[in-house]
C-alpha cells in the first residue's frame, strides 16, 4: 500500500512567520512603508539639527549685538557675526536703507532723516519678503512628514484589503471554510495595518513638533524685523 505524504502548509505562530509566508503584493506594500518611515526618521533626525543650530544662532546673534549701543554700532558687529537668520534680515535692512540714504550706516545720521511712507513701506515689504524666505528655508522637509503620516495608514488599509482580498480567493479555491483555513490570510493582511500606524504615529508626531517650532521662529523673526524698525525710528533713521 502506497502512502502519499502531503505537505502541510506552514501555520504562522508569530509576525516573523506571516512575513515569511506573505503574498508578494502584501510584501510590496510592506517595503514601500518601511522606505517612507525610514525617509521619515531621517527627515526627524535632520531637523531637529537644523532648528537646534538656529536656536543656538539666534543665541550667537543676540548677544552680540547686545552691547552694541548704536545701531551702526550693532551693523559692525553683525558683520563680524557667522551668517544666520536674523543676520541676515539685518543685514538686508542695512543695506537696503544704505540704498535709500547712501554712507549713513558707517555713522549713523548726523541730523534725522525723514523717510517718504512709500520708502517705509518698501522697507517694510523688504523685512517681511526676508523673513518669509527664511521661514521658508526652515519649514523644508517639514510637510513630508505630514505626509508620510497621512498616507501611510491608506497604505497599510491598501494592503489589508488586498491581503483579504487574496485569503477570500485561496478560501474559495480549497473549499474550506474554517477559522484555520481564513486566519492567516487575515493576520497576514492586518500587518500592512499595523506597519502603516506605526510609520504614521512618529510622523505625525514630530510634524506637530516641528510646526510648532517653526511658528515660534517665525514669530521670532517678525518680532525681531518690527523692532528693527522701532531701533531705527527712536535713532532718527526715519
Amino acid at each position: 500500500m502506497l502512502f502519499v505524504l502531503q505537505a502541510q502548509p506552514l501555520i504562522p505562530k508569530n509576525g516573523w512567520q506571516l512575513l515569511l509566508i506573505a503574498t508578494p503584493a502584501t510584501q510590496v506594500v510592506l517595503a514601500v512603508t518601511a522606505v517612507l518611515s525610514l525617509y521619515s526618521w531621517f527627515v526627524i533626525a535632520v531637523k531637529w539639527w537644523h532648528f537646534r543650530k538656529l536656536r543656538a544662532q539666534a543665541s550667537r546673534f543676540f548677544q552680540g549685538i547686545e552691547g552694541a549701543p548704536k545701531l551702526h554700532d550693532a551693523y559692525r558687529v553683525v558683520m563680524k557675526l557667522p551668517a544666520s537668520p536674523f543676520s541676515r534680515v539685518f543685514r538686508e535692512a542695512m543695506s537696503f536703507y544704505n540704498e535709500l540714504v547712501p554712507g549713513v550706516i558707517r555713522e549713523g545720521p548726523t541730523a534725522k532723516v525723514s523717510l517718504t511712507p512709500t520708502q517705509l513701506e518698501a522697507l517694510r515689504m523688504i523685512l517681511g519678503k526676508e523673513v518669509g524666505a527664511e521661514r521658508d528655508g526652515a519649514a523644508r522637509l517639514v510637510t513630508g512628514l505630514a505626509t508620510i503620516g497621512s498616507v501611510s495608514p491608506l497604505l497599510g488599509l491598501l494592503g489589508t484589503v488586498l491581503g483579504v482580498m487574496d485569503a477570500f480567493l485561496g478560501m474559495g479555491q480549497k473549499g474550506s471554510g474554517n477559522i484555520a483555513a481564513v486566519a492567516p490570510g487575515i493576520a497576514e493582511a492586518l500587518i500592512t495595518t499595523v506597519a502603516g500606524i506605526g510609520a504614521a504615529i512618529p510622523a505625525l508626531m514630530a510634524y506637530n513638533y516641528f510646526a510648532n517650532r517653526l511658528g515660534r521662529f517665525e514669530g521670532e523673526l517678525d518680532g525681531f524685523a518690527n523692532g528693527l524698525v522701532g531701533w531705527m525710528a527712536r535713532e532718527g533713521w526715519l
